[in-house]
C-alpha cells in the first residue's frame, strides 16, 4: 500500500488537501510512523524550505530489515552489535524521513525543522543545506536496485512536499551525491531518476518528458 492509499484508506484521515494544510502547518507526514530524533534544530531566520534531497541508508551496509537506522538517528544505537557500528556510534544525525524497502515510511523530524542529513553542502551556490532542505532516506545501497513500493512512496511525500512548499519544483530535487560530490555517492547508481519522474508526474497530474 502506498502512502497516499494509506492516507485515503482511513475514514478519520481528512481529504488530500486537508493532509496537505496539515503538512504545512506540522511539518509531519500524515499516517507516517513518528520516531522522534534528538538530531534536530531550528532553520535559520528567512530560511524558505525550497530542496529535497534524496539519500539512502542501509545497516550494516547493504544488509536490510531491523531497526538498527532508527535506533542510530535517535542516538540508541548498540556499538557492540556489529563492527561498522563501532565506526558511527558517536554521530549524531538525523533525517526527515526514511522509506523501508517495503514503502513505509517513518519520520524523524518536522520538516519545519532542520534535520541533520547533508552535511557540508552547496546546491547552485547556495550553501549548507541543512538550512533550506527537507531530506529523505531510502533504505538502500548504491549498486542494490530500489523496489517499486520504494519509488511510489517516494513519488508520494515529494508529491505532498511539492504541494506544501512550491518552491521544490522538479529541478529542486537532487541526489546527495549532487550536493557533496566527492565526498557522497547516495543515493548511487541503481536509483533510476527517470523512473522516479515518470512516478511524480503521474501523481501530480502532469505531462512531460521524465528526466
Amino acid at each position: 500500500m502506498t502512502l497516499s492509499d494509506s492516507i485515503r484508506s482511513h475514514s478519520e484521515t481528512p481529504p488530500e488537501e486537508h493532509s496537505i494544510k496539515y503538512l504545512r502547518r506540522t511539518g509531519r507526514i500524515a499516517r507516517a510512523r513518528w520516531c522522534p530524533s534528538p538530531n534536530f534544530g531550528p532553520r535559520p531566520d528567512g530560511a524558505g524550505i525550497s530542496l529535497l534531497v534524496v539519500h539512502n541508508i542501509s545497516l550494516p551496509p547493504g544488509q536490510f530489515g531491523g531497526d538498527a537506522i532508527e535506533r542510530f538517528f535517535c542516538n540508541c544505537l548498540d556499538a557492540s552489535e556489529h563492527p561498522y557500528f563501532e565506526t558511527i556510534a558517536g554521530m549524531q544525525v538525523s533525517a526527515h524521513a526514511l522509506i523501508r524497502r517495503d514503502g513505509s515510511v517513518i519520520q524523524f523530524v518536522s520538516f519545519l525543522d532542520r534535520a541533520w542529513h547533508a552535511g557540508r553542502s552547496s546546491f547552485r551556490g547556495e550553501q549548507e543545506c541543512n538550512d533550506f532542505s527537507i531530506g529523505i532516506e531510502l533504505e538502500g545501497a548504491d549498486d542494490i536496485p530500489y523496489t517499486d513500493e520504494q519509488y511510489q512512496s517516494l513519488a508520494d511525500v515529494s508529491a505532498y512536499v511539492m504541494a506544501a512548499w512550491p518552491e521544490i519544483r522538479r529541478d529542486r530535487i537532487t541526489g546527495h551525491c549532487d550536493i557533496a560530490p566527492g565526498r557522497k555517492t547516495d543515493p548511487g547508481p541503481a536509483f533510476d531518476w527517470k523512473h522516479y519522474h515518470q512516478r511524480l508526474l503521474a501523481l501530480r497530474g502532469e505531462s512531460g518528458e521524465a528526466g
